[in-house]
């Protein structure tokens, strides 16, 4: 028997295969980190099912199927090899994506064309970022922290570029290259004094410390700024060959412009698209559209109108990166006429928490897409962060190929089927109770996992109140130009809660009621152990919060026995993530240190790969990195090591604080915890890489113990 599948492409003949495969043999594919691929429902090839009739077409509504977000980079692929990235492009491909963002390897690249403007190597060095925070210094947030960067790294990031951009061009993808936005060394500033250089103001140190902030800025205005962006798209060309159209440029990414005149925003725009058009004369300009979320007070209609119009219509896409939760195109009249492609973010700094907006994944794009004067023309995936939540990113991608609005419930009965390998009543119930709670939050907050053990508050017990109504406002995530919709109080921060924790926990008890059939795929033992965790952790937000409540009452009794239960849930907590293989900081460090070619190496890269996921930037003795806990994870060994250690010294002075009826010292245990943690950025003892235990037997277990 012959079966054909046809396509314009490789990405299309790949994405078509996955269809076959999906909706004919019940297979599932997902990311080896979420449980991998479940095939075993595929027939042997003499049994494999026939599609009826002529055959079935599938075609996209829109022309292009985007992904990654400018941080994924660093979030996610920071340590990847070849083989992992192997891995990925093959599941870019056979989720239809077409415009991937390209962005491995570019330091090399700007090492040569700053050269060419006779920078020194010693210049750039503290200019580049380290590995791990190189999409900041790309966007001219930060310089220097992490770094240097060695000749090692610089050569092995852009030979390996040259292979992803080799795989994606053979499938028929569009790779999307950086552009030159505006950030340089700032020995620019001496070697050119006419030029218009600006130095930026802080962004998140903690006292301004110039090793790290105020970037420079060379304006766009500046006959210089068309000489180095044309040098980079022309150096671009020159290593990979002429392979796309499609440059990247975020200028204004949380970079306000010194005056919202429309005729100067506009000239900016243009000089920016001369950059990247002299380079290439057929460029065409991706950008961002968060600025006009983010800064919206700046953004206003003849803001938005100067900048979207200064490049010829069809010669600009924006990313409408928010729009499962703020579409922009609403409010702008579909960008003023320019194209966008409605995107999911999803997700913030890697975080691992279970959440989506599954009913605006499926029906958010066809209504920009079907609305009167739709500018729309693809559909795109932008999180921070990936490998989680495996069902928002399968429904996400297939929305690529979807003119219709999908039924949720019904779609979910099938993905359950096929995630798993066969039919569960038990597990069809979960899903549709997981789909009205965890995975359909209506409140329009972004989820950024601030759950208190990942993300211990930094409070003093005094200014705990046990009046704890919440209040929704627009609030800055910190000192950080970015706003997200949060739920604040005065004092103590609120983890995001979006549904009655009963209705999860319930559904656990589903998946636990499954266990016996389904204890053997691994698809399952990964959903098993999120759901768990993720119940777990709500759990031990209500405990924080009783603990706290018994301080207020000088209850010593209650605060030991609230104290020990929370301190308790986390050592249970990685004791359960330690049993699968894809909730473990063993590999995120061993990964990194098998890039290096030196000892010298070897110790930076894991102190870059320990300090993103903990205080990730600077402190001082007595303050924490204003962005500590940005990336957080639910891992097992870093929930041992760092969370346990963290929140034992809190509990321990609190307790102590009560006994002795004195006031707790918040700055000594700033002090200790503070210390603590840069030694363990600075640790070199060794983490798991395998899991050990019985997922199943586990989560049954702490079930009985604190959920039944």
């Amino acid at each position: 028997m012959v079966y054909r599948i046809q396509g314009t492409t490789a990405v299309e003949l790949a994405s078509g295969l996955h269809w076959y495969l999906k909706y004919w043999c019940g297979a599932h594919i997902s990311w080896d980190k979420t449980g991998g691929a479940q095939l075993a429902s595929v027939p042997l090839p003499e049994h494999l099912p026939q599609v009826k009739g002529t055959g079935v077409k599938i075609e996209r509504p829109v022309p292009w199927n985007y992904y990654q977000n400018v941080v994924t980079s660093s979030y996610s692929f920071v340590w990847w090899d070849w083989k992992r990235w192997e891995k990925e492009i093959d599941w870019m491909a056979l989720q239809g994506i077409n415009l991937p963002l390209a962005f491995t390897g570019q330091e090399a690249i700007w090492q040569k064309v700053f050269k060419s403007f006779n920078v020194t190597d010693r210049d750039l060095d503290d200019f580049f970022g380290g590995p791990a925070f190189l999409a900041w210094a790309r966007m001219g947030n930060l310089h220097g922290w992490g770094g240097p960067l060695s000749q090692n790294w610089l050569d092995q990031q852009l030979a390996l570029q040259k292979k992803i951009l080799s795989r994606m061009i053979e499938l028929g993808m569009v790779p999307v290259l950086p552009s030159f936005s505006g950030n340089v060394p700032s020995v620019f500033k001496k070697m050119f004094p006419s030029a218009n250089i600006t130095r930026l103001g802080d962004w998140n140190t903690v006292d301004g410390d110039p090793r790290w902030c105020c970037t420079y800025l060379l304006d766009p205005s500046d006959a210089l700024f068309i000489d180095v962006g044309q040098a980079f798209i022309k150096q671009q060309m020159k290593e990979y060959g002429d392979i796309t159209i499609i440059y990247n440029c975020d200028t204004f990414n949380e970079n306000t412009p010194p005056t919202n005149e429309p005729a100067y925003i506009s000239s900016l725009g243009s000089a920016i698209y001369e950059a990247m058009s002299r380079g290439n004369k057929d460029a065409v300009w991706l950008m961002q559209g968060w600025l006009f979320y983010s800064d919206a007070t700046f953004w206003k209609e003849p803001q938005m109108k100067a900048l979207l119009h200064s490049v010829p219509i069809g010669k600009m896409i924006v990313l409408d990166l928010f729009a499962d939760v703020k579409p922009i195109w609403q409010m702008s009249s579909q960008f003023y006429g320019v194209p966008y492609i409605w995107c999911m973010l999803h997700n913030f700094g890697g975080n691992i928490e279970m959440y989506a907006v599954l009913d605006s994944i499926s029906s958010g794009p066809i209504d920009a897409r079907t609305s009167h004067n739709s500018m729309m023309v693809g559909v795109g995936m932008c999180m921070e962060g990936i490998e989680h939540n495996p069902v928002v990113y399968e429904l996400m991608s297939e929305m690529a190929f979807r003119s219709q609005k999908v039924e949720v419930e019904d779609w979910l009965k099938i993905y359950s089927y096929r995630r798993y390998g066969q039919s569960n009543v038990e597990m069809e119930k979960a899903w549709g109770i997981l789909y009205h709670t965890i995975y359909n939050c209506t409140d329009g907050i972004a989820d950024h996992n601030k759950d208190y053990i990942v993300e211990f508050p930094d409070i003093s017990p005094s200014s705990f109140s046990s009046d704890h109504s919440k209040q929704r406002e627009i609030a800055k995530v910190r000192k950080h130009r970015r706003f997200v919709l949060s739920e604040v109080s005065a004092g103590l921060p609120h983890p995001h809660l979006w549904y009655p924790t009963k209705d999860a926990i319930k559904a656990l008890e589903l998946f636990l009621n499954a266990g016996n059939d389904l204890s053997k795929s691994l698809t399952y033992r990964y959903d098993l152990v999120d759901l768990t965790r993720q119940a777990l952790s709500k759990l031990a937000n209500e405990v924080y919060i009783d603990a706290m409540n018994a301080y207020q009452k000088k209850d010593s009794n209650g605060l030991r026995f609230h104290m020990k239960k929370f301190l308790k849930l986390i050592t249970d907590i990685d004791t359960l993530l330690a049993s699968d293989d894809n909730f473990l900081l063993g590999p995120w460090l061993e990964s990194a240190k098998s890039l290096a070619m030196t000892e010298n190496e070897r110790k930076q890269y894991e102190w870059n790969a320990r300090t993103q996921v903990t205080m990730w930037y600077d402190n001082t003795k007595t303050e924490q990195s204003q962005l500590h806990d940005y990336a957080n994870k639910f891992w097992s060994g870093l929930l041992k090591s760092y969370y346990l250690p963290r929140a034992s010294k809190y509990f321990t002075r609190l307790t102590k604080s009560l006994q002795e009826n004195q006031s707790f010292q918040l700055e000594e245990w700033r002090k200790d915890w503070i210390a603590y943690s840069n030694e363990w950025q600075s640790g070199m003892e060794l983490y798991a890489v395998k899991a050990t235990g019985d997922a199943l037997a586990i989560s049954r277990s702490l079930f009985r113990k604190y959920l039944s």
